[in-house]
């Protein structure tokens, strides 16, 4: 998505390249990301605040992955989003991505594993890698668009053109792509079988050198001066949007542009007090490949998800017996099977995806005293 962002570009690196900066000049680069506090909902809470710092610390270790274990020369898997890189993952994703020359010739191999949906993007640009983060190039779902072997096997080339005599798996290079990003998508969490996935470069040295100094200074001034602002503040200033738009407790349908193939997504800011419920309530198409909801806090990060349940999909949750989804989001335990629990937080974001399905409806949100929630569901929702 093509998001407006404020001009915030790390330092520019040492005048004199030859002289490497202390310890202290580089801390420095990190000062100005706490004015971000004025970005959120609420500049006065010292609860946010905390959370926002949480944020950027979380931000800088992302930060090193992406800028050091690896570049489009050697490249490597890195974490980019799942449990622990919380800004704002889809929790049944668990997101890979590696650095990529639109010049270079890359194998990708492995096996599928058993997870719902394998996909991979071409992108340039990687959200907190730029002011600006690029459009996604093309999606590859693993299923749909490539030969696997009897057993799951991957084995897939990607390059400008394709080798003389090449029979297999070929994804055309796109001239403007520098990154890959890798979706492993789970239903049924804890059952299936994460895939392996390896990539190397064919046409580039098969041991990595040792980083020059200079490198060196260049991405620290980017991982702590650069990456962490950049990133909360996307997000931010996106869910920000959100509100402007009047979508408080009001849901809209929106494309991201193909960043994952048919997949629409649903979102709307939702509001409560204590003692509140608030009812998600949607039909559902009548073919689903796949669908999903989960909260996200003030900040857009993921409400925690591996001890609470935030977030549920079309495997998790319970179908209500008019063939409708209702799940209830509130504070307290409502005694439902499709409760959302915010975290304790008592606003912030909803997003819901419909991904491969014959329809996209729009769901609707109700709030109402928790005290009167039965009142507002089906006579025969069981209670737990």
């Amino acid at each position: 998505a093509h998001i407006p962002m404020t001009s915030s570009a790390a330092p520019a690196a040492c005048p004199d390249p030859t002289i490497l900066p202390s310890w202290s000049e580089y801390v420095e680069l990190l000062r100005a990301a706490g004015d971000l506090v004025n970005m959120t909902p609420d500049p006065t809470s010292d609860q946010l605040r905390a959370e926002l710092y949480r944020q950027l610390a979380m931000n800088i270790s992302l930060g090193y992955f992406m800028y050091f274990q690896a570049d489009a020369v050697t490249p490597d898997w890195n974490p980019f989003l799942n449990s622990v890189f919380m800004l704002q993952p889809n929790p049944d994703d668990v997101y890979v991505n590696a650095h990529i020359d639109p010049a270079g010739t890359y194998r990708i191999v492995g096996e599928r594993g058993t997870v719902r949906i394998l996909s991979m993007s071409l992108g340039r640009a990687a959200m907190g890698l730029a002011d600006r983060p690029g459009p996604s190039l093309r999606y590859v779902d693993f299923d749909d668009d490539l030969q696997l072997g009897p057993n799951g096997e991957i084995d897939v080339l990607l390059s400008s053109e394709r080798p003389a005599g090449y029979a297999g798996n070929w994804i055309e290079m796109h001239p403007e792509a520098d990154y890959l990003l890798v979706r492993v998508r789970s239903y049924d969490w804890g059952n299936e079988r994460d895939p392996r996935l390896a990539i190397e470069r064919l046409d580039g040295p098969a041991i990595r050198p040792r980083m020059p100094k200079e490198e060196i200074d260049r991405k620290l001034r980017e991982v702590l001066g650069g990456f962490p602002r950049r990133l909360s503040t996307m997000w931010l200033q996106y869910q920000k949007a959100q509100l402007d738009k009047g979508l408080l407790n009001k849901l809209e349908l929106i494309d991201f542009g193909g960043t994952v193939g048919t997949q629409l997504y649903w979102q709307g800011y939702f509001d409560l007090a204590p003692g509140e419920a608030i009812i998600l309530e949607t039909e559902l198409p009548a073919q689903r490949r796949y669908w999903n909801v989960q909260l996200n806090d003030e900040l857009w990060n993921a409400v925690e998800f591996i001890y609470r349940q935030s977030s549920l999909n079309g495997h998790q949750a319970r179908i209500d017996s008019d063939g409708r989804f209702r799940a209830v989001i509130s504070l307290q335990d409502p005694g439902v099977h499709n409760w959302l629990d915010p975290g304790g937080t008592l606003r912030g974001m909803l997003i819901g995806r419909w991904l491969g399905c014959s329809s996209y409806p729009v769901p609707t949100l109700t709030r109402v005293p928790l005290s009167e929630l039965r009142r507002h569901l089906p006579t025969d929702t069981p209670t737990i």
